[in-house]
């Protein structure tokens, strides 16, 4: 495993442990194949930009979507229709409610947005439907290109549900008593219990996840599912009523666009960082995974994810950087030491492209490495505390590791100071660190 992956890893592990023993919550039993669900998995993803993947614990375990596919079925009709067409139908206020909530307008008969059942069974309902492209298929289609494989759906779940999903048909015929539903009530609402009744697991609800984050492109198979507005327009609507009336406190406190489901999947998207999901079906009062929502506000408050606190730390690490990311190779230097320059202000992003970076440069098996921060601009706390532990990696397998630290960032000893050999050493410049990874005198 490269030191990124360990150190991305490491921390979803330690989330994993820390909030396993969690009790508190219940699971969805007015649907009775979900209450059928071991009460104890609990799975966590994260998959970067660049297509990396982590989990821990229950990550391949398969359940079904439930409202997880509402944003990404609202993203395939506004692919569809555009957004005006599709705010003609569903609006995209906050309704401050639970997601089985009447929550239409007074005068309009419009649902408050696309998360809340009433919305999301008008957003299904308005996906074409023909002869070469029955609804449905559209629908799994899309849902399997966000998540970069074919999925497919639990019958026995869509079962339970169609069995018992009185109050989701109450609530399209109430919408048809208004006039806006645009398909038969029992058409629109048996639709709808399929798509929510897809199996998934929570590395496929992060790949879906970071597929929004990315613009809507699956950093896994590049494949560009959405167009990139209808991705953010997505990531607004889930940041903003994506928690059903626990949106506000979910941004305030933990920052990123989310989306819950009553099966125990929660998503969250970092834009143009990495997509996030658990998996744990004891759930709160709000239909949220207890354990799912402890551990992704940890995880965003460990390091550092709340969209407000760097809002504008994309273009800072721009430069003269690969598009991909923010380190580049010195190939200069390349056949003898593998060199890594870094540049601008450096995150928990950052900090996994450079790790991945240094590991990539590695000319041999325990080649020489330096990482040069001489245009770095400023390193967070996160960030200084991975590119530590993954440099201590790499010198701890045995490769001679450098840095070249003028602003001594990573307060990483020098080369005259006494300390473990396995320890990477701080020069100056990146000569005296190449120097001294090649056995030349550091200057």
């Amino acid at each position: 495993m490269s030191p990124a992956a360990e150190a991305v890893t490491d921390a979803l592990r330690e989330l994993h442990t820390r909030f396993a023993g969690l009790r508190d919550g219940r699971l969805a039993d007015y649907i009775p194949q979900l209450a059928r669900t071991e009460p104890d998995a609990f799975g966590l993803a994260l998959i970067s930009m660049d297509g990396h993947r982590y989990s821990a614990g229950d990550a391949g375990t398969p359940f079904t979507m439930q409202s997880v596919s509402k944003p990404f079925v609202y993203a395939l009709a506004l692919s569809v229709l555009g957004l005006d067409e599709v705010c003609r139908w569903v609006s995209a206020e906050p309704s401050g409610e639970a997601y089985n909530a009447i929550s239409l307008e007074p005068d309009t008969g419009r649902p408050d947005n696309a998360m809340v059942n009433a919305g999301a069974i008008i957003t299904t309902a308005l996906i074409p439907d023909t002869a070469d492209a029955p609804r449905f298929e559209r629908i799994l289609d899309c849902l399997s290109r966000f998540a970069g494989r074919r999925l497919d759906v639990d019958e026995q779940v869509y079962a339970s549900e169609a069995a018992t999903g009185d109050r989701n048909r109450a609530l399209a015929y109430l919408i048809r008593s208004t006039g806006p539903l645009p398909v038969d009530p029992v058409a629109a609402v048996e639709t709808y219990f399929r798509q929510c009744a897809v199996r998934v697991t929570a590395l496929d609800l992060a790949a879906m996840a970071a597929t929004l984050a990315n613009g809507g492109v699956n950093p896994l198979t590049g494949d560009v599912v959405v167009p990139e507005p209808v991705a953010a327009q997505v990531l607004a609507v889930m940041a903003t009523c994506g928690m059903y009336d626990a949106s506000g406190e979910w941004l305030l406190r933990v920052g990123l666009p989310a989306k819950s489901g009553v099966s125990g999947g929660l998503i969250a998207a970092g834009p143009a960082r990495f997509g996030l999901a658990t998996y744990s079906p004891r759930l709160d009062p709000s239909g949220t995974s207890v354990r799912g929502r402890a551990a992704l506000g940890a995880l965003s408050e460990r390091l550092g994810l709340h969209l407000m606190h760097n809002p504008a730390l994309a273009a800072s690490t721009a430069g003269d950087l690969p598009a991909a990311g923010a380190a580049s190779q010195d190939r200069a230097l390349r056949e003898r030491v593998g060199v890594v320059a870094a540049q601008g202000a450096i995150d928990f992003t950052a900090a996994e492209r450079v790790l991945y970076a240094l590991d990539e440069s590695r000319t041999q098996g325990a080649g020489p490495v330096v990482l040069d921060l001489g245009q770095v601009t400023g390193v967070d706390r996160v960030a200084r505390a991975m590119l530590r532990g993954g440099l201590g990696r790499i010198a701890a397998d045995g490769a001679r590791t450098a840095v070249a630290d003028p602003a001594r960032r990573l307060a990483l000893p020098g080369p005259g100071q006494r300390d473990a050999p396995t320890v990477p050493r701080s020069f100056v410049t990146r000569e005296q660190a190449v120097a001294w990874c090649t056995g030349g005198p550091a200057g």
